[in-house]
C-alpha cells in the first residue's frame, strides 16, 4: 500500500463555475478516482474520497470519526476552523453519542412522521403561490418560496415561532457564509442565546413541537443536558431550512436550463419523486463531508493513516461513471436513489424523508401553478453560491 496519491494537489473547495456542475477545477481529482489528494485553505492536505464504491466503504468505517474535538478534526475554510471545536450535535459526534442523540429523533422524522405532514406541507406551498401570483410578475423566487417553505415547515416541526425567521435566516447565512470568520462565532452564540430562552420558555409553558418533547422529556430527565439539547436545536433549524431551500432554487434553475427535461416532467408526473433522486444527484449541494482517520486504514492501494483528514466530494462521487452511466447527463429515468447526497452510513442524513417530501411538493406545485414559469434576466446575471458553503442561488428573478 502507498500512503499519497499521484495527483498534484489541488485546493479544496473551489467555486463551481456553472451552478450545477462540479468545479472545472477538480477534473484531475475526475481522473484520479477514487482516491486522491486535496489541499485546505492552510496548507494542510488531506484524502480527497471521488468514488461511490469506495465512499460508500468509508462512510461506513468505524474508523473514520467525526469527532469535531479531534485536534487532528480538518477544518477545510477558515470560517469552519473558528468553531470547530464548539459542540456539534448528530454531525460532529461519534457512537455511542450520535446514536442516542439520533434515537430520540427518529420518531419525528420517520416515513410516517412525514406523510402525516404532507397536507401541511402543500397548504404552506400552495399560500406562498397564492401570494406570488396575488403580486404578479416578475419575483425573486428564493425569498418568495424557496426559503420560506422548508422555514415555515421546519419552524413547525420544531416549534419554533416563524415570525423569527428573519433573525434566524439572517443568521444561518452568518454560519455558513460568513463573510468573515468572526461572523459564524458570532452567529453560533446569537442562536444558543436564542434557543436558551426558547428552551426555558417551553420548560415553563410547553407546546407540542419536537423542541417541546425534548425539552419535556428528553432534558427533563437528563437524558441530554442542556449544551446538546442547544446544539441539536441549532442543527435541527439550519439543516431544515437552509438545504431544501438551496434545493428549490438551484432546481428551479435547473430544469428551467433543461426545458425537455421539464417538458418531460410535465407531461408525466408520476415522475416528480425520481425527478426529486435525480436532481439530489445531479446537483450534490451539500459538498464535502468530513471525517479523520482513527486509525490506519487501506482502501484503493493507499493507506489513510490514523490522524489523516479525509474530505468526501458529493458532486465528484454523485457522477462516478463506475456507478453511473452519462453521469453528466439530467436522466429522469436512471436509478439514481443510490446516490450519496444525503450520505451514508450511520450519519446519514436523518431529515431525508421530510426533505423529499417538501421537495416533491414544492416543485410539483411550482410548476403545475406557473406553467410559462422563466427566467426574468440572462442565466449569466444570476448569482449563486460560492463553494464554501452549502450549494444553490443567491437569487432568482424569475416571471411567468
Amino acid at each position: 500500500m502507498t500512503d499519497s496519491a499521484a495527483a498534484t494537489s489541488i485546493s479544496f473547495p473551489q467555486d463551481r463555475t456553472c451552478p450545477y456542475h462540479p468545479p472545472e477545477a477538480y477534473e484531475p481529482l475526475r481522473e484520479e478516482r477514487p482516491l486522491s489528494r486535496v489541499t485546505f485553505f492552510d496548507g494542510r492536505s488531506v484524502w480527497a474520497v471521488t468514488g461511490q464504491r469506495v465512499a460508500r466503504e468509508l462512510l461506513a468505517d468505524p474508523r473514520l470519526s467525526t469527532d469535531r474535538e479531534n485536534e487532528a478534526f480538518p477544518a477545510p475554510t477558515e470560517r469552519f476552523a473558528q468553531v470547530r471545536n464548539r459542540r456539534v450535535a448528530l454531525l460532529g459526534v461519534d457512537d455511542p453519542v450520535h446514536n442516542a442523540q439520533r434515537r430520540m429523533l427518529i420518531p419525528s422524522f420517520s416515513v410516517k412522521r412525514v406523510a402525516a405532514l404532507r397536507p401541511r406541507i402543500q397548504e404552506i406551498v400552495d399560500r406562498l403561490l397564492d401570494a406570488m401570483a396575488e403580486q404578479g410578475p416578475p419575483a425573486e423566487l428564493v425569498g418568495a418560496f424557496a426559503l420560506p417553505m422548508p422555514s415555515m415547515v421546519i419552524c413547525a416541526l420544531l416549534g419554533v415561532p416563524y415570525e423569527d425567521h428573519d433573525f434566524f435566516e439572517e443568521q444561518s447565512r452568518r454560519l455558513l457564509r460568513g463573510p468573515r470568520a468572526d461572523d459564524v462565532q458570532r452567529a453560533r452564540d446569537e442562536l444558543d442565546a436564542y434557543f436558551d430562552d426558547l428552551i426555558e420558555h417551553k420548560r415553563r409553558t410547553p407546546g407540542d413541537g419536537l423542541l417541546d418533547e425534548l425539552v419535556q422529556r428528553q432534558l427533563a430527565a437528563g437524558a441530554v443536558d442542556r449544551g446538546e439539547l442547544l446544539s441539536l436545536a441549532t442543527l435541527l433549524l439550519v439543516a431544515g431550512h437552509e438545504t431544501t431551500a438551496n434545493m428549490i432554487s438551484l432546481g428551479t434553475f435547473t430544469l428551467l436550463q433543461h426545458p425537455e427535461k421539464l417538458a418531460e416532467l410535465r407531461a408525466e408526473q408520476a415522475l416528480v419523486p425520481a425527478a426529486v433522486e435525480e436532481l439530489l444527484r445531479f446537483l450534490s449541494i451539500a459538498e464535502g463531508m468530513l471525517r479523520v482517520a482513527k486509525e490506519d486504514i487501506d482502501v484503493a492501494g493507499h493507506t489513510i493513516r490514523a490522524h489523516d483528514g479525509v474530505v468526501f466530494s458529493t458532486s465528484l462521487i454523485n457522477r462516478d461513471t463506475a456507478a453511473y452511466d452519462t453521469p453528466e447527463e439530467l436522466d429522469f429515468r436512471r436509478a439514481s436513489r443510490h446516490h450519496l447526497a444525503f450520505g451514508f452510513g450511520v450519519h446519514q442524513c436523518l431529515g431525508q424523508n421530510l426533505a423529499r417530501a417538501e421537495l416533491e411538493i414544492a416543485l410539483r406545485s411550482l410548476f403545475e401553478r406557473m406553467p410559462e414559469l422563466r427566467l426574468a434576466v440572462p442565466a449569466a446575471e444570476i448569482p449563486f453560491k460560492p463553494g464554501d458553503t452549502i450549494q444553490g442561488m443567491l437569487e432568482l428573478p424569475v416571471t411567468w
